[in-house]
């Protein structure tokens, strides 16, 4: 990241979530769902997991996604689609940006 910060201050001073990924990540809750704005400084394999329903867009970088044994690479400007419960893995490109956004609002919790 060549220094410059990509989101802005206020999304920054936003809860970091408690999650073992490693990302730079913040998110914001509320009673219904769970937003996550994230960067990824060098190549990260998400194992295979499952939950409820997640969307996402992708800002910046590339990321393959296999979802319920689907693969597919997502690029700046694309979005997917998680239904509920299927299994899916993530191989994200150092440099990758996004925002996700989750239908279970205690998805991540925020670090203490």
């Amino acid at each position: 990241m060549s220094g410059e910060h990509f989101f802005p201050p206020f999304i920054r001073a936003l809860p970091r979530p408690d999650t073992k990924v490693p990302q730079e990540a913040w998110i914001a809750p509320n009673d219904h769902i769970l937003s996550m704005f994230y960067e990824v400084q060098e190549d990260v394999v998400v194992a295979a997991h499952r939950h409820g329903p997640q969307w996402g867009v992708v800002l910046a970088g590339e990321m393959d996604m296999e979802i319920e044994g689907v693969r597919r690479t997502y690029r700046r400007g694309d979005v997917y689609y998680v239904p509920d419960g299927a299994q899916h893995t993530a191989w994200i490109s150092a440099g990758y940006r996004g925002i996700d956004v989750f239908a279970d609002a205690t998805r991540y919790r925020p670090l203490p």
